[in-house]
């Protein structure tokens, strides 16, 4: 008999397919702009925001590229899977410095088909299909503090 897998508890409850988008976002976010992860997020239902850390604002170009990559993954049909591996072997192949202080020892990665991986504790659909259309709605930038932010929504 296997142990039983040990995780810390998650305060809230996501929209699944919006949640799911935030890793394909950020993976194009990645590709595009050879940035990290979102600095920031805050995921909705209705309408959700992500900020980046950007040394520039992107251009309409570029923000039109995003989109159109973001809605290319979704229409892959990508399943949407999760695995259980330990911290040390999580650290050879993810940045930890978001895992609270007093995390579980045993952490969950979620895969976006062999698109994105990434540790989360999120609620995810279980299929790329499942999110919709991917639309950014507004988005600004702030010279001061190199942060882009975007809000998008699902249709």
């Amino acid at each position: 008999m296997e142990p039983a897998i040990t995780l810390n508890t998650h305060n809230k409850q996501e929209y699944p397919p919006m949640h799911t988008c935030e890793h394909i976002v950020n993976r194009a976010m990645m590709e595009l702009f050879g940035c990290g992860r979102s600095a920031s997020a805050h995921i909705e239902r209705k309408k959700s925001k992500l900020d980046y850390l950007l040394d520039e604002a992107p251009s309409d170009e570029q923000i039109a590229r995003l989109e159109q990559t973001v809605n290319e993954v979704i229409a892959r049909c990508l399943e949407v899977t999760t695995e259980y591996i330990t911290q040390d072997e999580a650290e050879k192949r993810f940045d930890l410095n978001r895992l609270p202080e007093h995390a579980s020892q045993t952490v969950r990665v979620v895969k976006v088909g062999n698109y994105d991986e990434c540790l989360c504790a999120g609620t995810h659909v279980g299929n790329t299909r499942e999110i919709g259309a991917f639309k950014i709605i507004s988005h600004n930038y702030d010279d001061a503090h190199k942060r882009w932010r975007m809000r998008f929504k699902l249709a």
